[in-house]
């Protein structure tokens, strides 16, 4: 019973909380989503722990590392974004400065 227990607490945590709703969404998180589903979202989940052609996003930084096994943090994520990884393209110069912050803003909320 015991290590049933524990392996009951060890699985639980390594879920991750949920996304903030969307209704909880400020405006610059609000158009970082609109980024997401234009740019991203053909590839990615960003609110299902499901892979499309691409890994989930779901809780992105909230675990440590990244699927590539880089840190989460925004530097590597936006290095990946601007550079691609794997299979995923680079998006250079596709995206501009204001549309990458508030779609890193909007990850953020995953």
């Amino acid at each position: 019973m015991l290590a049933a227990m524990a392996v009951t607490l060890m699985a639980g945590c390594r879920r991750v909380p949920p996304p903030t709703p969307l209704s909880e969404l400020n405006a610059q998180q609000m158009h970082g989503h609109a980024v997401f589903q234009t740019q991203c979202a053909r590839c990615h989940n960003d609110r299902q722990d499901a892979p499309l052609n691409g890994p989930p996003l779901i809780g992105i930084y909230k675990k440590q590392y990244l699927h590539s096994g880089a840190p989460a943090n925004d530097e590597r994520v936006t290095d990946t974004i601007q550079h691609g990884h794997g299979l995923m393209p680079a998006m250079g110069n596709t995206i501009d400065q204001q549309d990458l912050d508030d779609l890193l803003r909007y990850l953020h909320t995953l």
